[in-house]
């Protein structure tokens, strides 16, 4: 898919609206992120039902997660030769097999196989999503839309184990396929009738080694954390995460290369643009204290607390809907008032939820719990939706899809990364507990105490990161030290208009 913007007017050019190209891309990308985390509590299930581990149960969540990190580097390079209609088709539709594969799997193997075509769709959904919003959507709108975006990205992962909390309750896992697919079945159709294409196709050729060493870096990097949170391949783990890092530089220097005579799969000059940078850094820290969180909280509440999933769910689904129903409110105080006025409260907002859940105990009251998941998801919803928007807006629009893809990419690996932090520190804590003396629950809730802790210590980063963020961009961003041009001012000759050329207003 090109960047190019249409000659008619938009939807969002013509009324200020969401164009309804990306009103039904939000609805689809909803459907197929939900299903990155509603088999969280399907595990119990799944380990009667399968006669499975709780190791190999984790896989189907880790799977995911190892496709997603694998397939979204190339979704650079396809979004620019197919055009809208046909990455929809092909996406959603991987996406309805995965689905039902997984719903008739008679065994282990076919549903990991599922969760795997699944991922492969999920993988093409969201920089799809992205590029299309920031082609046909101005700049003055973003933020608004961008909340919207919100809900799909950000608030889809916080649902699913509420989701699957109530589906579970009425039956089978297999339910969670069966009444994802038909519902998924009929987005797909109603988008295919309403939908458009938007920009122009490129004709661009691709560096198969790339694809690969990107498969083998950002595939075994998630493979080797999410091994990390197992106590038994922990040494094994951070082998295989050191092999990935290793492919993953290896990939950077080989783009490097590509960028000065030939076509890259992910351009890195996106890196070159310091809001676009970090925003990058704030994403990621914050979407791995979200899935660590995520993490930490349900064996909390069930293991500790002796709630069902049902009620696990019920519990965090108020936290989730205030960060949907915060989504537009949050994107159009952006276009309003800037970036640094909306994440700077939320990343404290963050920090202070992950500390006051490392001081949970056995007896913490269920009203406190809820309140710091709300001022969690809250303090999420205040950061993701005006740090999507502005650091995607520093790019210029040729780098929408490589930034969407890096962006997209490096979550998977914060989320793995984050679930096998927690993890492991949890269980760490817990195991020297033991050896101590301590029994085991007030030993595990210890664990979950200074997983939280060092998830509050993350997210002191962030306040650093938003603090540093510009206002807000004008147009598109300037490469190399834009943040440090803002910061400095008008240049030496007294000209104020750095913002009319470009850089950063901050």
């Amino acid at each position: 898919m090109s960047a190019a913007i249409p000659e008619r007017p938009t939807a969002a050019e013509a009324g200020g609206g969401t164009p309804i190209v990306v009103r039904l891309l939000v609805l689809a990308t909803f459907v197929v992120i939900l299903n990155e985390t509603i088999m969280i509590n399907a595990i119990p299930r799944l380990m009667d039902s399968l006669h499975i581990t709780e190791q190999s149960a984790q896989w189907l969540s880790t799977a995911f997660m190892l496709t997603m990190a694998a397939v979204i580097p190339v979704t650079g390079w396809f979004l620019q030769r197919v055009t809208t209609r046909r990455a929809y088709a092909l996406a959603m539709g991987t996406f309805l097999v995965g689905t039902a594969v997984s719903a008739l799997a008679p065994a282990f193997a076919v549903l990991l196989a599922g969760r795997v075509v699944q991922a492969t769709g999920t993988a093409v959904m969201m920089p799809l999503l992205m590029t299309t919003l920031m082609t046909v959507v101005p700049a003055q709108n973003r933020g608004k839309v961008m909340g919207n975006v919100t809900l799909a990205m950000s608030v889809a992962p916080a649902l699913g184990p509420a989701v699957s909390g109530v589906i579970l309750q009425a039956g089978s896992w297999r339910l969670l396929f069966v009444v994802v697919l038909p519902i998924a079945a009929g987005v797909t159709l109603f988008g295919l009738r309403k939908l458009e294409n938007i920009g122009e196709q490129q004709a661009s050729s691709i560096d198969w080694f790339s694809v690969c060493v990107a498969a083998l870096g950002f595939g075994g990097l998630v493979y080797g954390l999410s091994l990390v949170g197992e106590s038994d391949h922990r040494t094994l783990g951070i082998g295989i995460a050191a092999a990935g890092i290793a492919a993953i530089a290896v990939f950077a220097l080989r783009q490097l290369r590509l960028q000065r005579d030939g076509t890259p799969l992910m351009d890195l000059r996106t890196l070159r643009y310091g809001t676009f940078t970090l925003s990058l850094a704030l994403m990621a820290i914050g979407f791995l204290t979200m899935l660590g969180s995520m993490i930490l909280l349900p064996l909390y509440l069930q293991n500790v607390r002796g709630l069902s999933p049902l009620e696990t769910g019920l519990l965090v689904m108020p936290g989730g809907l205030a960060m949907g129903l915060l989504g537009p409110t949050v994107g159009k105080a952006f276009d309003r008032f800037g970036s640094r006025t909306l994440v700077l409260p939320g990343s404290i907002g963050i920090a202070l939820a992950l500390a006051g859940y490392a001081q949970i105990a056995m007896t913490t009251p269920y009203w406190k719990v809820l309140g710091l998941h709300v001022l969690l998801m809250v303090g999420l919803a205040a950061t993701f939706t005006p740090v999507f928007a502005l650091g995607m807006g520093a790019l210029p629009s040729h780098l929408y899809s490589h930034g969407s893809s890096i962006l997209g990419t490096l979550q998977q690996v914060a989320a793995a990364f984050g679930t096998a932090l927690m993890v492991t520190v949890m269980s760490s804590r817990t195991t020297s507990q033991i050896a101590d003396g301590v029994a085991a629950v007030p030993a595990q809730v210890s664990g979950m105490k200074l997983g939280f802790g060092v998830a509050a210590a993350l997210a002191v980063v962030t306040i650093a990161i938003a603090a540093k963020l510009p206002q807000r961009v004008a147009g598109t961003d300037t490469p190399a030290d834009a943040l440090a041009d803002a910061d400095a001012g008008p240049p030496a000759d007294g000209n104020p208009d750095l913002g009319e050329r470009g850089t950063v207003k901050a």
